[in-house]
């Protein structure tokens, strides 16, 4: 029993496996022979020692640290370090721990990391401080047949009463923000307000100066066709005139009339033109006569037919202008100067 004990044993201590994600390193009698890859090895029974290392990737966390930033301020920070052993040997013989190793490492690299950024970037620039402690790391694990794959800072907090600041800082940053964008509505609003009341002052002039235009038209269209009236009338006008008058001065209880020698010039003038006579001289028929020079002067009759031209030349722009409207969906109206001055006459 004790000789099947002792085979047991020394099979037992002779055999080694090896899982496929290991490396193993091998020293008989204390000295380094060599490095078992996944499988079953025979190896010396009693006098040999295995080391065995996980060649996946590993994290380790590094422990939260306190440093002070560039601009004075206390903060804490943590971070996750992602590795592999790439150099089974290299991790056995140059480093004692190397996860013990790179942690530290990791946690006085953080900590420098800080120190050298202001509050801000440390809060801010998370990708920097990553880049910086990765490039303090390489280095060093090279050596150690480790490779440092990332590293990720996972929380920075500044003190509380750096909080207490920077949320105070935050709501009054807010407010100004507020502030700025009511007073930009504010403005807008303004300038809308100010458009409109110039768009409805523009309009309002716009239909006042129509209304003029228009006035003005109606005026010298009347004063046009009064003065061709008064020059129609003639001299015939100004006999029946005359007659009214003596009409209205023999229904008078006087019995004595001072007549004008030019009012009864002009009543046996039309008497003649009556009785078909021709005492008295050569008379004159009752045709009506043109004013002379100084009354037509006065009246402007001279200027009437230019009025007239412009006047029809204004209403067919109207009526165009009214056309082309009525084709755009609203009526057309055009008032017709012509007619109207004939139905006049």
């Amino acid at each position: 029993m004790l000789a099947l004990l002792l085979a047991a044993l020394t099979v037992a201590s002779a055999v080694e496996i090896v899982e496929a994600y290991e490396r193993e390193a091998l020293t008989v009698f204390g000295e380094y022979r060599r490095l078992l890859e996944p499988g079953v090895h025979l190896i010396p029974p009693f006098v040999s020692r295995t080391y065995p290392f996980d060649v996946r990737t590993q994290t380790f966390d590094v422990p939260q640290q306190e440093a002070i930033t560039r601009d004075n301020s206390p903060v804490t920070a943590d971070a996750v370090v992602y590795l592999r052993v790439m150099d089974a040997k290299r991790a056995f013989l140059e480093v004692d721990d190397y996860e013990t190793a790179v942690s530290n490492l990791a946690q006085t690299t953080l900590r420098a990391t800080l120190g050298d950024m202001d509050l801000d970037d440390t809060l801010a620039r998370r990708e920097l401080i990553n880049d910086r402690i990765h490039e303090e790391l390489d280095e060093p694990t090279d050596q150690w047949g480790i490779r440092v794959e990332a590293v990720e800072v996972r929380e920075v907090n500044p003190s509380r009463d750096v909080q207490r600041a920077m949320e105070q800082q935050s709501s009054a940053e807010r407010r100004r923000r507020a502030m700025i964008l009511e007073a930009q509505g504010e403005r807008r609003s303004a300038v809308e307000s100010a458009e409109g009341q110039k768009s409805a002052a523009i309009l309002e002039a716009q239909g006042e100066k129509q209304s003029q235009i228009l006035e003005a038209q109606g005026d010298s269209i009347a004063t046009v066709l009064r003065a061709k009236a008064a020059e129609s009338m003639g001299e015939r006008a100004v006999i029946e005139r005359g007659m009214e008058t003596l009409e209205a001065i023999g229904q008078g209880e006087s019995t004595t009339f001072v007549l004008p020698q030019e009012l009864t010039s002009l009543v046996g003038r039309y008497g003649r033109h009556l009785s078909g006579s021709d005492v008295g001289g050569k008379g004159s028929g009752m045709e009506s006569r043109d004013f002379d020079a100084e009354t037509r002067e006065l009246l402007g009759l001279d200027d009437v037919d230019a009025a007239l031209e412009d006047l029809v030349s204004q209403a067919d722009d109207d009526l165009t202008t009214g056309e082309k409207a009525g084709v755009e969906g609203e009526p057309a109206v055009a008032d017709e100067p012509d007619a109207a001055f004939e139905r006049e006459e």
